[in-house]
């Protein structure tokens, strides 16, 4: 034993050019007990809740791509234009079509209404009417026949350019200017960044357990820890159970949060009913001990605190680590619940 705390405070020696305080003026904090089986911790990962994949609809060679991945854009934005000079002809040609049926169908309605008036004076014969009525009905068929024919075509023409369909990012952009495209070929993704939720999956058997409208910890460790720690109070729970993993997803809304993408790791801490698991929760179970991550003194693999005695004197103890939580550090073992260890361990070690 003697030869084990030797080498902890060879260990974990500090150099004497640190400022030394005296026991009184340590800063401590107390070892925090918390119920385990009121959480489950489970990992997540940020998704957006609108994210489109845009795709084209017709061939041909992309002319002009004015984006690149990372860009901003807004409703309506021209993000991609393939060469449809051929579109273009078509559709002028579909134009004097459509002017071309409605000039006949102008002189089809003059011929018809003189027609009626020259049966009026018993001029013509009821037969040479009915013929005229048909060639006007016809001509109307036909024109209306061009227009629809027409707004087809202007309507092929418009997939050779591709728009921004909301306000979000261009999350990856998959061609270069120039590449050959062909249908349901997939050019670019995009996202709105202004709507991201955490997808989780948790075993079917978990869900009982769940409680509604507490509080829920949501950790991201990418972020800064003043905007890493997100409290929610509420969850989704899909309809739907995996068949080969007997998993469900849950899906929690985020709130904006600058530097948050989608694909970035989450970790959460879901509230559990404990009167609802109808499980003995054990003695080593009951209780998960935390103390300040900076309390912890870290040497290659040996991890160690200063515990303060009743007198006040700080005391190196190895403790075995569990994971980092926030600003907390969760120890396995070594410290008891209520023990006092000093926040500052190198200020600790110039006291003793």
């Amino acid at each position: 034993m003697k030869q084990v705390l030797t080498l902890l405070i060879i260990l974990f020696a500090v150099p004497s050019a640190t400022v030394t305080a005296s026991a009184a003026e340590l800063e401590v904090a107390t070892v925090r007990s918390s119920n385990a089986a009121s959480q489950i911790t489970t990992d997540g990962v940020v998704e957006a809740v609108r994210q489109t994949t845009i795709a084209a609809q017709v061939s041909g060679a992309i002319t002009n791509l004015p984006v690149k991945a990372g860009d901003s854009m807004k409703t309506g934005q021209i993000l991609v234009r393939i060469d449809g000079r051929a579109a273009s002809q078509q559709a002028h040609a579909s134009r004097a079509q459509v002017d071309a049926a409605r000039a006949a169908l102008q002189v089809a309605s003059k011929d018809f209404e003189r027609q009626k008036q020259l049966l009026a004076r018993l001029y013509i014969s009821q037969a040479q009417l009915d013929r005229a009525e048909a060639q006007f009905k016809s001509a109307t068929a036909d024109a209306n026949a061009q227009i629809a024919q027409a707004g087809a075509v202007q309507t092929q023409a418009g997939f050779y350019t591709l728009t921004a369909p909301y306000v979000g990012r261009i999350a990856d952009v998959y061609i270069s200017q120039g590449d050959m495209v062909t249908p349901g070929k997939a050019l670019m993704t995009v996202y709105d960044p202004a709507a991201l939720r955490v997808t989780t999956t948790l075993p079917e058997i978990q869900l009982a357990s769940l409680a509604q409208g507490q509080s829920i910890t949501v950790e991201i460790p990418a972020l800064p820890a003043a905007q890493g720690i997100i409290k929610l109070n509420k969850f989704t729970i899909l309809p739907v159970a995996d068949a080969s993993t007997h998993t469900v997803q849950l899906r929690l809304d985020l709130p904006a949060v600058h530097g948050l993408a989608p694909g970035m790791f989450v970790r959460l801490q879901l509230p559990v009913q404990a009167a609802q698991t109808g499980q003995a929760v054990s003695k080593d179970d009951a209780a998960r001990l935390y103390v300040p991550a900076r309390a912890v003194l870290r040497r290659a693999e040996l991890h160690a605190v200063y515990v303060v005695n009743s007198q006040g004197r700080p005391m190196l103890r190895q403790i075995k680590p569990g994971p980092v939580i926030g600003s907390e550090q969760e120890v396995l073992a070594g410290v008891a619940a209520g023990e006092k260890v000093a926040l500052n361990p190198l200020a600790a070690a110039q006291s003793r």
